[in-house]
């Protein structure tokens, strides 16, 4: 599979006006056209962002489907509406599996507006070659013993982007793995010094709160 971890900037107070429409047009329109959207959140402290993912089978049929879905009806009805509320919307990371895929749960229906309890917390590290790898070995036993439990991980795919109109972050190389907590009370931190040489720039820690249609819940 190949992922899109995007997060919008959004034009203040709007972000919820966007995950109202997201949820009621766009999960099952991006779905038909046959992409996966695993997870949409709200972000701790940031009220004026949305990151969410997206998935698709491979590079081609990235292309094949954000051809169909936004050159087709449903974009085209509500595309004034979803971009009167972004500032940005480049904040995008193209991502293979590299390790666990995230655990989805049954999507509620249209309407749903219960929010599930957990906390999922993603993080970003900018790394160098083989990192993948160490995570496996050195660091994932760690985390697992401090209690912070990895659900998913990714790394950058380099893949030319096959659908060039929506700009993906090019000239970085990232590791990004989620943890899941049932609740913001349960979240726990590990201190991982033995990744500091891998790293090669600062990295970033996402707190995300699962939307009410989210499939990671």
């Amino acid at each position: 599979m190949i992922y899109e971890l995007r997060r919008y900037r959004m034009r203040p107070g709007r972000r919820d006006t966007l995950i109202s429409l997201f949820e009621r047009e766009f999960v099952e329109g991006q779905e038909a056209a046959g992409m996966r959207v695993p997870g949409s959140f709200r972000e701790a402290g940031e009220p004026d962002t949305f990151p969410w993912l997206r998935a698709f089978p491979s590079m081609e049929e990235r292309r094949a489907s954000l051809e169909s879905f936004y050159g087709g009806p449903v974009w085209q009805a509500h595309r004034d509406a979803a971009n009167a509320t972004l500032d940005d919307s480049d904040d995008v990371l193209l991502l293979r599996p590299a390790g666990p895929e995230p655990p989805l749960s049954e999507r509620p229906p249209a309407g749903a507006t219960g929010l599930p309890p957990a906390l999922y917390v993603a993080t970003v590290h900018h790394v160098g070659a083989g990192f993948a790898g160490f995570f496996a070995r050195e660091v994932a036993p760690v985390l697992a013993e401090a209690g912070v439990p990895v659900v998913a991980c990714f790394e950058s795919e380099h893949a030319e982007n096959t659908y060039p109109r929506l700009p993906v972050r090019t000239g970085v190389n990232v590791f990004v793995w989620f943890a899941r907590f049932d609740s913001p009370e349960k979240e726990q931190e590990a201190d991982l010094p033995m990744i500091t040489p891998y790293l090669t720039a600062p990295s970033l820690r996402l707190g995300l709160h699962p939307t009410a249609r989210s499939t990671m819940r």
